[in-house]
């Protein structure tokens, strides 16, 4: 069953990214939101989104990258309120990691 991921905390502050990349499966998604946009920027918690991207799609909402000033690398795509929305309905399951 594909899951979406939907993170919201600084990867710097929290654990929760490292925890949700140890259990992503092959379909999931992760949808990164409020502070935890910051992990698409360099550092280590970047690379290793990055690096398990390659068969992960990794989204962003576009109001919080720009507002952090943050690019958006070429493996994350960026996406709306409505583009949340759509995602919340594509994937079988949907976990906000609190």
């Amino acid at each position: 069953m594909a899951t979406l991921h939907v993170l919201s905390h600084s990867p710097f502050t929290d654990s929760r990214l490292s925890s949700c990349l140890r259990v992503l499966g092959p379909d999931d998604g992760v949808l990164l939101c409020g502070d935890a946009a910051y992990a698409l920027g360099t550092g280590t918690v970047a690379q290793a989104l990055r690096t398990k991207s390659t068969g992960l799609s990794v989204y962003v909402l576009d109001e919080d990258a720009k507002a952090r000033g943050i690019a958006l690398p070429e493996w994350a795509q960026s996406v709306d309120y409505a583009g949340f929305v759509a995602l919340s309905v594509h994937y079988d399951k949907v976990n906000t990691w609190l």
